[in-house]
């Protein structure tokens, strides 16, 4: 079901953000629709990203916190152009929800990342409508809008236009491309 109001603390990353980085080849051997095995793509998001200088905009924060290996204190991603670029894996939206990942915002995302969130129903990929991995730091509350295609950082008060979903809304309301082609009609339930 697509949540129209997301809020909590952000992740942010750079330009370029590849499925190799979101989930290291080395952890697809474990199987998602294990709950166990599921777990385990959400301890290892973003374990590929490398530290400062290259990816992170503003230093390397660590995604997850001692409390939780398994689940990420952050909601939201923020990405620069280009995320999720890299082989087709569908394992890279799987692995950020597992983390608890409610959304991503970026400029712009490679289209197998695109389809493979929005087919699962795994997370919401929203566009922004400028560049806003310069202004936004890891740890601000964000809020996302969905309703009014607004962006607001509640940690400073500033806020932007988000592109609107469009047709990907149903899909996303409906839990991804098999159930919303259930309630279409094109496939018996």
């Amino acid at each position: 079901m697509l949540q129209t109001l997301i809020e909590g603390p952000v992740y942010v990353l750079g330009d370029n953000v590849d499925t190799d980085q979101i989930i290291p080849a080395h952890y697809l051997t474990y199987n998602p629709s294990i709950a166990a095995e599921y777990r385990m793509f959400g301890k290892f998001a973003l374990s590929g990203v490398p530290g400062e200088g290259a990816g992170l905009p503003k230093g390397h924060v660590p995604f997850h916190n001692e409390a939780d290996e398994f689940v990420s204190p952050y909601k939201i991603i923020l990405g620069g152009r280009n995320f999720g670029c890299g082989s087709s894996r569908e394992h890279a939206p799987i692995a950020l929800a597992a983390a608890g990942i409610l959304a991503v915002v970026a400029e712009f995302y490679a289209r197998i990342f695109y389809r493979n969130a929005i087919n699962g129903g795994y997370l919401t990929p929203i566009e922004s409508a400028g560049r806003l991995i310069d202004t936004i730091c890891t740890g601000d509350v964000l809020r996302i809008d969905l309703t009014t295609g607004e962006l607001l950082n509640k940690t400073t008060g500033d806020s932007w236009k988000l592109k609107p979903l469009g047709e990907i809304a149903p899909i996303l309301e409906a839990g991804g491309i098999f159930d919303y082609a259930k309630t279409c009609g094109m496939l018996k339930s």
